[in-house]
């Protein structure tokens, strides 16, 4: 599907999205997002709804699963480009580690889910997400809207992005020292006769 125009306009229709491709990774998106609230609910509570959440998480996983290789099917099968980056060598060897440990994590939740770990799915599911952002990552760079506009195209002009470094580097540890200390407060199980949750 041609996004941009001879003259680097939106070539297309508002109902582009409504087509098998952006629908399956939208489900997958989804699915990735479920499987995150409830192994974080596995994590965080006890009896009964951590027990359903153990049921829905395999659900959750294997659904996972399929669209992970759906997409990683459907991919390179649509975009040459992209099954160039993938499946040439080097490449090959280089970015082989993303599907090996995709597959190693996956076996990895599922059996931690199998033995009913408690903190064991919600950081497999985490680093599932992490490498899946990370193959869209490697798939589409240095493009940040495919095939058209690269990364150094989309950013702002160097002052900008330097008054932004600054502002950075002093809200971010903020950020980090709050969302530690939220993550300390609110450690352990939840209950039914805690007050703060």
């Amino acid at each position: 599907m041609q996004l941009l125009n001879t003259e680097r306009h939106l070539a297309g229709s508002q109902l582009d999205w409504l087509a098998p491709f952006p629908l399956l990774c939208g489900v997958g998106l989804v699915v990735a997002y479920g499987l995150l609230g409830s192994s974080w609910l596995i994590m965080k509570t006890q009896g009964h709804l951590q027990q359903q959440m153990f049921l829905l998480s395999r659900s959750l996983l294997i659904g996972l699963l399929v669209a992970i290789v759906l997409v990683s099917i459907w991919t390179p099968l649509a975009h040459p480009q992209i099954a160039e980056r993938w499946f040439s060598l080097p490449n090959l060897i280089f970015l082989s580690p993303v599907p090996l440990l995709t597959a190693l994590l996956g076996w990895n939740l599922y059996l931690g889910l199998q033995k009913q770990d408690t903190y064991q799915p919600f950081v497999m599911t985490l680093l599932l997400v992490l490498l899946g952002f990370c193959g869209l990552g490697i798939s589409i760079w240095p493009y940040i809207i495919p095939p058209g506009i690269s990364i150094w195209q989309a950013s702002s002009p160097p002052q900008s992005q330097g008054f932004m470094l600054v502002g950075a580097l002093f809200i971010i540890p903020i950020i980090l020292v709050y969302t530690c200390w939220t993550y300390y407060v609110f450690r352990g199980k939840v209950s039914a006769d805690d007050a703060y949750h």
